[in-house]
């Protein structure tokens, strides 16, 4: 079996050394980039499996090249590995679509788990790949899950973030059904820390501010367990 090739981009040298070492050491293959700038063509070359991105970099930072690289590759998991800690830096990584969200300074040990468990939920994903890549129908809006976009019936177009369509996503398959606030971490975010509950809420908010245009739709809050996605008939 091939290597699992680790896009590691870093432009602490110190730092960027030990890591890439300790995951070589494991058995891993990991192509090191300290220039935000050469980020996105190293990793069209590299073909990596996963990628794990520091934020405050020169020439280009950690978030514009996360962006690019899920226009390259949708379902290619984004670690982010960073000192940007603060609640809006966090928000801003998943925005752009990652799936996880380290402060330095971690363990490498730590760092492993986290990529592992990533690696895993991916190949889970991919198992019903062919089943998620649909247009939906939800109330007067039309949700186009391989666009990252949602259309109203008056032709406006939602833009929609990867974690968005996610939960979207887990929205759209339980449609008039309650959905566990477990369920819903442990599935678009892979579990149920602290400040991914919270974040959670934020992306609800955001969710229910979308469909304002459709009465028909409500996401109801259930104290204690979790939400009700809600789609009246006509």
């Amino acid at each position: 079996m091939s290597a699992i090739k680790i896009f590691y981009v870093e432009d602490e040298i110190f730092l960027s050394k030990i890591i890439k070492e300790s995951l070589e050491s494991r058995g891993y293959e990991v192509c090191l980039v300290r220039d935000g700038r050469f980020a996105e063509e190293e990793f069209i070359a590299f073909e990596p499996d996963i990628c794990v991105l520091d934020v405050m970099l020169p020439n280009k930072d950690g978030f514009e090249i996360g962006q690019s690289i899920k226009e390259h590759k949708a379902d290619i998991p984004i670690l982010y590995l960073t000192a940007k800690d603060q609640t809006e830096d966090v928000l801003r990584g998943f925005e752009v679509g990652a799936n996880d969200y380290i402060r330095k300074p971690c363990s490498i040990e730590e760092l492993i788990i986290r990529i592992e468990n990533l690696l895993i939920l991916t190949s889970q994903k991919t198992l019903t790949e062919a089943t998620d890549n649909y247009e939906l129908g939800i109330g007067d809006f039309t949700f186009f899950t391989h666009k990252y976009s949602m259309e109203h019936l008056d032709g406006e177009s939602i833009s929609l973030s990867h974690k968005e369509v996610e939960l979207l996503k887990l929205f759209a398959k339980n449609i008039n059904q309650t959905i566990n606030r477990q369920t819903i971490l442990d599935q678009v975010w892979g579990d149920d820390s602290f400040f991914n509950s919270r974040t959670l809420d934020v992306y609800i908010t955001k969710l229910r501010a979308y469909f304002k245009k459709d009465k028909k739709i409500k996401i109801i809050t259930l104290r204690s367990v979790g939400y009700h996605f809600l789609v009246e008939k006509d």
